[in-house]
């Protein structure tokens, strides 16, 4: 079994030390200041990033964590974790919930147990596959927009000193539902960015995390199945303690309003393919390069013991809303590239009123209940609040591959 750190190290992102570790050094002393004795509450805090974020929170010694995530499993070895790292510090006040954001009993959380000097939502909706009909599509939209909404108001009440909630580099000219939808909680939460601190980060494919590809590698070896990925995807990696560290900067150093990216350059990007074929012979294997899914099957099933070849699939990438390249920021938006040495920031996000947020909120409301809603009708509303969204549809899900 290799060490997936230093593999992400050596093997997808090149560095021996973490790319955003130089502003950490230089703006050690304001996050010390700003986090040491807060209080903070990490929604969707279980998953990779989330999970990420607290590890670099607990690095600044906040007296009073919260984290909720609908995984009481991603809870449970959240905790594990923490409590098994050296020299880690778990707040005395340190509590899990395995509960849903949009939950009765989370507003009793706020009420009882807040207010929070930290908010932090990690819980969204972040795979393509997530749109593959109008019932999963209805899901992503209630929780990337209409959810992260209801919380802000919330908040509104008792605002926190800090607040972040996780984009993606696909709400940049997207191409896909996901990214529309995320392009659309930054409207949302730059609404409020006047009322109270708000910040976001769009950001790169963070290498093996949950439910990604690389991690499904590792199921599918403990599982002796074949590997199998797209041949013409070029992504920008960060490592998972990356993930954490552009969040956790984002969140206690930025200007409300500010969306943060990382500065990775084009030559930067590493392909799916070369990826796999490098984890391959870590692994000790040759890959065994199959013409079909079915025939990668095959050769997994009747594989030997001490075989040097591992079956794999590439193909060619088919599926509705795939980018083929990645972009963090758009022409028209200006940008902050001098105030961090890794970190960019768009300056100028759009601000609409309040007022006009809640209308759209209650108009999406409306149209997600109709009973014979068609995932092309989504579209064609979505395309309304966002007019230069070009959604990609071929037809095909990530579901119908392997």
């Amino acid at each position: 079994m290799i060490n997936i750190e230093s593999f992400i190290s050596k093997h997808i992102t090149f560095r021996e030390k973490s790319f955003f570790q130089d502003d950490l050094t230089r703006f050690a002393g304001k996050l010390n200041e700003r986090i040491e004795g807060k209080s903070a509450l990490v929604i969707g805090g279980g998953g990779t990033i989330g999970s990420s974020f607290i590890r670099e929170l607990l690095k600044y010694n906040p007296s009073k964590l919260y984290v909720v995530d609908l995984s009481e499993n991603y809870l449970t070895e959240l905790t594990r974790d923490l409590r098994s790292t050296y020299k880690m510090r778990v707040p005395e006040d340190y509590k899990t919930y395995p509960i849903n954001f949009d939950d009765a009993v989370f507003d009793r959380i706020l009420e009882y147990a807040g207010p929070f000097d930290i908010v932090a939502n990690f819980a969204a909706h972040k795979h393509v596959r997530s749109e593959k009909d109008q019932y999963s599509v209805i899901a992503l939209l209630e929780n990337n927009i209409l959810k992260a909404e209801k919380l802000l108001s919330k908040l509104a009440a008792t605002p926190p000193e800090h607040f972040f909630c996780v984009s993606t580099d696909k709400a940049a000219n997207p191409v896909n539902i996901m990214g529309a939808s995320k392009k659309i909680m930054e409207e949302v939460i730059m609404a409020y960015a006047g009322h109270f601190p708000i910040t976001t980060a769009r950001f790169a494919n963070v290498a093996f995390s949950n439910g990604s590809l690389l991690a499904g590698y590792l199921e599918r070896m403990m599982k002796n199945q074949p590997l199998s990925c797209p041949s013409d995807i070029r992504r920008f990696f960060v490592s998972p303690q990356e993930s954490g560290q552009i969040c956790l900067m984002a969140c206690i150093l930025g200007d409300s309003g500010e969306i943060f990216f990382p500065k990775l350059e084009e030559e930067q990007m590493m392909n799916f393919k070369d990826i796999t074929i490098e984890y391959l012979q870590q692994q000790g294997y040759e890959p065994l390069i199959c013409a079909s899914e079915e025939e990668a099957r095959y050769e997994a099933s009747v594989m030997k013991r001490d075989s040097k070849r591992y079956p794999v699939y590439f193909f060619e990438s088919d599926t509705s809303g795939e980018k083929t390249f990645e972009e963090f920021y758009t022409e028209g938006e200006v940008l902050d590239m001098e105030t961090f040495t890794s970190l960019g920031i768009i300056k100028n996000a759009p601000r609409r009123s309040i007022e006009t947020i809640r209308n759209m909120v209650d108009e999406l409301k409306s149209v997600l209940q109709s009973h014979d809603l068609t995932k092309a009708e989504i579209v064609r509303v979505m395309t309304t609040y966002l007019p230069g969204f070009h959604h990609i549809e071929t037809g095909k899900n990530l579901d119908q591959k392997m």
